[in-house]
């Protein structure tokens, strides 16, 4: 069985910087998500910029992943591939980011909606962001694994959406996958002790309908069996005591929502 990867002060520092790069690079893609752009853009905005700023796109070529970004739309869950697909109004897509800097990695994603949203779609969103913060706040000393999936699962369906359960969070640091793994579901009180030292990502992906998935055949892309909408958040976290070290934000991101806002 892998070993959890404890992380020192200095270590937590790096992962920071990494996972503030992700967070600066999903702000850069907010600024040009619109009707008629195609996600193949989206992409090389994104892998431009974090090479210029000392990066490297950690998803590119990972396990033969051909992209820096994860784009996924509408009714896919995760993993999803940039392509030719032209943004339209009424779209979902959740971008998936990941950096390495100074050998430590750092991931992070968003779900935006491109115009105006159905109001399944905004509370979707909504809900699915309420669970990443609930999440989050159970990565504090002495909680469990469970706990933090309990409390994402038992928001997400309270208000009648479907968790996820054949993909989850991880452990992240000096590779992009470590241990533990951190399920979106669970009970109270079970699972893996959380520990100063851990540094996990927490990742809600919730579907409007059934909790379902299917796998597509380019061996990456993962759909909801019912075709509904799914959403997908997900921040880098530094378990601590009395309250979790949340290592990305989507602060430069919600500028970017905010300004186009009040345009």
């Amino acid at each position: 069985m892998a070993k959890i990867h404890y992380k020192t002060a200095e270590d937590i520092e790096l992962i920071r910087q990494s996972s503030l790069l992700v967070s600066k690079t999903l702000g850069e893609v907010a600024k040009v998500i619109k009707p008629g752009v195609k996600t193949i853009e989206l992409n090389r905005l994104a892998e431009t910029f974090i090479r210029d700023h000392g990066g490297e796109p950690a998803f590119l070529n990972y396990h033969g992943f051909p992209f820096s970004l994860c784009i996924s739309m509408n009714d896919q869950v995760v993993h999803g591939f940039p392509g030719s697909h032209e943004l339209k109004e009424g779209d979902l897509l959740s971008v998936d980011c990941g950096v390495i800097l100074n050998k430590y990695y750092g991931d992070s994603a968003y779900t935006f909606g491109v115009g105006e949203m159905s109001e399944t779609a905004k509370t979707l969103m909504r809900v699915t962001q309420e669970c990443l913060k609930l999440g989050v706040a159970k990565a504090i000393t002495g909680m469990r694994v469970g706990d933090v999936g309990y409390a994402v699962q038992e928001h997400a369906e309270k208000n009648g959406f479907g968790v996820v359960k054949e993909l989850i969070g991880h452990g992240v640091g000096l590779k992009l996958h470590e241990k533990p793994d951190v399920p979106n579901y669970g009970k109270r009180g079970s699972g893996v002790k959380l520990e100063e030292g851990m540094v996990i990502a927490i990742e809600p992906m919730i579907n409007a309908g059934k909790a379902g998935v299917k796998f597509w055949k380019d061996g990456w892309t993962v759909s909801t069996v019912d075709g509904q909408p799914s959403a997908h958040y997900e921040h880098t976290v530094a378990v601590s005591k009395g309250q979790p070290d949340i290592l990305s934000t989507f602060s430069y991101i919600e500028e970017v929502l905010e300004k186009n806002n009040n345009s």
